[in-house]
């Protein structure tokens, strides 16, 4: 079978791309998926990501090397395995990031790429409540719902306590203003997940020149010489081959994309060498630069309800379901991540340094593989933070040459100076948060890590301990001008090999500041135009 262009994933990224390139009816398109489709109901309800942190079914549920830095613990790394990728699994919250975020990719060799220049794609993404303006569009296909107004009444308690701190305050943390306490956007429509499978990709299925084909796992890429011809896949026990006339474009996350890669040929050549893999192009830096945000969280009781009183009764489960049924609004029709922000760490850093989460619901994360987010026994809510732009770096690298064997995920975290004293920083800023009046007045005691915590080494143990990943794994088939420390050029063209891009958060060059996901949607909107402007 030949196709114009084959997109392997789709994730949020691929679903994009195949409505993008398949709307002038011209090309003939591809889409391949190695999950199924994502038709449950778990997929609409936002609440429902929590159905799908620990189903194999829907989520390819990877973890990480043992770190060194973190006890030698394997860290967690949930990724899509289904229709619209982890787009369609995620917590939803929609945060572009700043400014200086994307001049940073501009300024390590991809023109093209400021934040002036990427605006306009975060716009064309979005239909946002409040129509077109400088900093949002009105008519995109991702629906953005400000949670604010909306949220639990606790969370008004947090906001209050930043104010009561002198800490700024952001209506909008992806207008003018960054920095600062406020209210998150979620990507939803009428209390629904927005994601790019919903929103790209549903509308054009019934479009006769784009095919889909789940179930079908990238074995490798076809090459003559220097030039991507296609791909082979497994489905269903089937080995199956497609042709693509123009491009194969890779969109398989910052996991299996450079999987893949490694597979085809395309990677370091030691590397090849190892697996017994001919190479097709020498580029080390497939599967380098990995980057992704490590949080952890202190769990507080507090003297007031919370979502915890309403989560945690079979009654309460009942109200919230029926308020969810008749009016598509309440706790169910939200990310359980609500309040936060962006702030800085001390007084010497130019731009906020840290993320915080402020949740109106305490839970512990099982260790034990089950799928359930449980409210703590006790009225109860979590602060946590992550630092926004972490300087380790780590690798991803096949694990044989066999494609069902996931790739060895290695973040490297905390290897960095600047990280750990970032971790501190975090650490401090929440007590410092917590010691405010409208909080401490809410709040019966802390009860992780509680009091015996409270050394700059004891808290960086209680890091090293219990922090995770927030599972925005990014960078690793990154975006620069130099072949040897970059993978992709600043038309996400693979460096020495014709007819091949890379459309996903691996192009990353840095990760950015917030939630990775609202940039993954933009890279994909600004992919299709370079593709379609060199078609």
């Amino acid at each position: 079978m030949t196709y114009d262009y084959i997109i392997a994933g789709a994730g949020a990224a691929g679903c994009i791309l195949a409505n993008r390139l398949t709307a002038s009816g011209k090309y003939s398109v591809l889409l391949l998926e190695a999950g199924g489709k994502d038709s449950s109901l778990w997929f609409k309800i936002p609440v429902g990501f929590a159905k799908m942190y620990y189903n194999p079914t829907f989520n390819w549920m990877y973890y990480s090397q043992p770190q060194k830095q973190l006890n030698n613990r394997e860290i967690y790394a949930p990724r899509g395995k289904v229709q619209g990728g982890s787009g369609s699994i995620n917590a939803m919250v929609y945060v572009r990031g700043q400014a200086h975020d994307f001049d940073d990719w501009a300024a390590s060799g991809n023109d093209g790429w400021g934040f002036k220049d990427v605006l306009p794609y975060f716009r064309k993404l979005e239909n946002h409540p409040l129509g077109d303006s400088e900093y949002h569009g009105g008519s995109g296909p991702i629906s953005i719902t400000p949670m604010k107004g909306q949220t639990h009444p606790i969370c008004d308690v947090f906001l209050k306590g930043c104010d009561e701190l002198g800490y700024p305050h952001s209506d909008d943390f992806n207008g003018p203003k960054f920095e600062g306490s406020g209210i998150y956007d979620v990507n939803t429509k009428d209390g629904q997940r927005s994601s790019s499978s919903f929103a790209h990709l549903h509308p054009a299925l019934s479009r006769p020149n784009l095919t889909v084909e789940h179930y079908a796992l990238v074995d490798r890429i076809l090459f003559d010489n220097d030039r991507a011809t296609g791909i082979s896949v497994t489905q269903h026990g089937v080995v199956r081959t497609f042709t693509a006339k123009k491009e194969v474009i890779l969109c398989a996350g910052a996991v299996d994309t450079p999987k893949i890669l490694q597979l085809s040929g395309v990677a370091d050549q030691a590397l090849l060498a190892r697996h017994q893999i001919p190479l097709v192009k020498h580029l080390p830096a497939v599967g380098q630069n990995l980057q992704d945000h490590l949080c952890a969280s202190y769990y507080y009781k507090a003297n007031i309800p919370t979502l915890n009183d309403q989560l945690g009764s079979l009654f309460g489960q009942f109200k919230l379901g029926l308020k969810y049924l008749l009016t598509r609004k309440g706790a169910l029709a939200m990310s359980v991540n609500q309040a936060g922000g962006f702030f800085r760490g001390d007084d010497t850093q130019a731009n906020p340094n840290l993320q915080l989460y402020f949740n109106p619901l305490s839970y512990q994360i099982p260790k034990n593989n089950k799928a359930s987010l449980k409210p703590e026994p006790y009225s109860g809510f979590l602060l946590c933070f992550n630092p926004c732009r972490p300087t380790s770096r780590g690798h991803i690298e096949i694990a044989s040459k066999d494609p069902r064997d996931a790739a060895l995920i290695d973040p490297n975290y905390l290897s960095t100076q600047k990280d750990i004293d970032e971790v501190i920083q975090g650490s401090r800023l929440m007590r410092k948060i917590m010691q405010a009046p409208a909080l401490k007045g809410i709040t019966v005691a802390e009860v992780l890590p509680g009091p015996v915590v409270e050394s700059d080494e004891q808290m960086l143990q209680y890091f090293r301990e219990n922090s995770g990943s927030i599972y925005h794994l990014c960078g690793s088939c990154a975006m620069g001008a130099d072949d040897q420390r970059s993978v992709v050029d600043k038309r996400l063209k693979v460096h020495g090999i014709d007819g091949l891009r890379i459309v996903d958060a691996s192009i990353f060059p840095n990760v950015t500041s917030g939630n990775t996901h609202a940039a993954v949607l933009m890279v994909a909107e600004k992919g299709a135009d370079l593709i379609l402007q060199d078609a």
